[in-house]
């Protein structure tokens, strides 16, 4: 073992990247980059079936979006190549013949017809499902014999009597009896090792000095730990993170929201804001400050302050957070991260967006305050490219366009007023000047206009400064919402 801290994330490339990963990720390389440690990235593709390297690529991606690099990684290299962990399987088995040749593993030749029956009976008696130690007593030689022999067998771990405890970072005191502990498989019966034995393996090797990862995996603890001693090696540091959990306190799934950062990507939700909401899934930075930047959570984080109790995901804040920072954009930026939705939602062609782009960015600044994230944009704009006389009115804007009875005339006198000025391009600070004395001549009040005129411009109860819209939609366009609202409203 190394003084230098050591941590990996060692994803399955078995489906997209779980925001719960993305979150143990970015906990582990605050912790090594706070500590001046290394942080590793090891593919854990045991499972060719469901292994691919399209999600072995998103992974990365993602991680790489999130600004997470790491020091040694398939990609990069590094002293304990290969960081494939299907290309580590020799090691894997000579490690397994080692452990056989010293008693600590054992063959293990039972039927799947005996091991059924065995189950059946210990249900039967209420007893906890568990291997009952029968190939424990079979003598090394005659082991090697039935295996030279063809005999099918798979290779179990010896577990010792007694327990087994480890000081966690986040849990603290942790006991295990390892009479619950079952001989486990270590190597399947096609010569294939399972998860529990090559993670310590690979561990082993790559001079792992702390682990943390969800607290789904406590349970594989006690058998770690137990294969670290019997294989000579110093177990690492354990630290177990509160599952993220639903707004119905149950483990977050698929069937209460998205599950993959990539469907937060992919919704336009700003990286910083992502960084940001998934630490304070079981950490902050204190007790008042929630937004936070990548570099102090290297300076802060420690995993000792990582909380034991579930961390609820919230979308609603997250979402609130999300526009916290879209709001701090620059404009030009702002644009980038918006302008690709819009081309998506059939707005505005790609090839336009550069002749488009300071009115697109004119809209944006003002519409950004009612926006959370990027794919907001559209929605927020649409009503600019609706046909003039189809323009859709929200129930509250037409219900205030037509209260008392009497705005809709208004707003016709207005629109009479309004025709020759925007014929002659008067500027909107002009227009807005003027519509305030004409409005004090008539002893009407500024919402009796701004409402119906609102209504007429974007449909909506609520949103930019009618001016605004109507240099946004231009004179012509303009004139025909209002016309088209005095029509439909009488």
């Amino acid at each position: 073992m190394t003084d230098t801290v050591r941590v990996r994330f060692a994803p399955s490339p078995t489906g997209k990247l779980h925001i719960g990963g993305a979150r143990t990720a970015l906990f582990n390389w605050a912790y090594a980059r706070r500590h001046g440690g290394k942080f590793l990235l090891r593919i854990e593709d045991t499972d060719p079936e469901r292994s691919t390297k399209e999600y072995e690529r998103a992974i990365l991606a993602g991680l790489r979006w999130l600004g997470i690099d790491w020091d040694e990684g398939p990609d990069v290299g590094g002293p304990y190549a290969p960081y494939h962990q299907a290309q580590r399987i020799d090691r894997h088995r000579a490690a397994a013949q080692a452990m056989l040749a010293r008693g600590e593993a054992y063959r293990c030749f039972c039927s799947h017809e005996r091991l059924d029956a065995m189950r059946a009976e210990q249900e039967v008696e209420h007893q906890a499902s568990a291997y009952d130690q029968r190939c424990r007593a079979v003598p090394l030689a005659e082991a090697e014999r039935r295996a030279a022999a063809g005999e099918p067998f798979v290779v179990r771990f010896r577990v010792p009597q007694g327990s087994t405890s480890l000081v966690d970072h986040v849990r603290g005191d942790v006991t295990f009896q390892n009479a619950e502990v079952d001989d486990w498989i270590m190597v399947r019966s096609d010569g294939n090792p399972t998860y529990n034995f090559v993670v310590v393996c690979d561990d082993v090797d790559m001079r792992i000095t702390h682990v943390f990862r969800g607290e789904e995996h406590l349970i594989n603890t006690p058998k770690q730990v137990l294969l670290y001693r019997a294989m000579g090696a110093k177990p690492p540091e354990f630290g177990h993170l509160p599952l993220m959990l639903g707004t119905d306190r149950k483990k977050l799934s698929k069937r209460t929201g998205d599950t993959a950062l990539q469907d937060y990507q992919e919704k336009g939700y700003p990286k910083d804001a992502v960084v940001n909401f998934l630490c304070l899934q079981g950490w902050a930075l204190n007790g008042t400050q929630e937004i936070f930047s990548l570099d102090e959570l290297v300076r802060n984080f420690d995993i000792a302050d990582v909380s034991k109790a579930g961390a609820v995901f919230d979308i609603d804040k997250f979402r609130w957070l999300a526009g916290e920072y879209l709001r701090k954009e620059p404009i030009e930026t702002l644009l980038d991260h918006c302008a690709p939705f819009a081309v998506s939602a059939g707005l505005v062609k790609a090839e336009e967006l550069a002749s488009k782009r300071a009115w697109l960015a004119s809209v944006l600044a003002a519409e950004k305050e009612r926006m959370h994230v990027y794919s907001d944009f559209p929605a927020r704009i649409a009503y600019l490219f609706a046909k003039d006389d189809e323009l859709p009115y929200e129930p509250d804007a037409e219900a205030n366009a037509r209260k008392h009875g009497t705005r809709a005339a208004l707003l016709a006198d207005f629109a009479a007023w309004l025709a020759p000025r925007l014929a002659a391009g008067e500027a909107s600070a002009s227009l807005r000047d003027a519509m305030k004395a004409w409005l004090q001549e008539r002893k009407a009040k500024m919402p009796e206009l701004l409402q119906p005129l609102r209504c007429a411009l974007s449909g909506r109860a609520g949103g930019p400064d009618c001016f605004d819209m109507i240099a946004w939609l231009g004179p012509e366009r303009s004139r025909a919402r209002i016309a088209s609202a005095v029509r439909r409203l009488a």
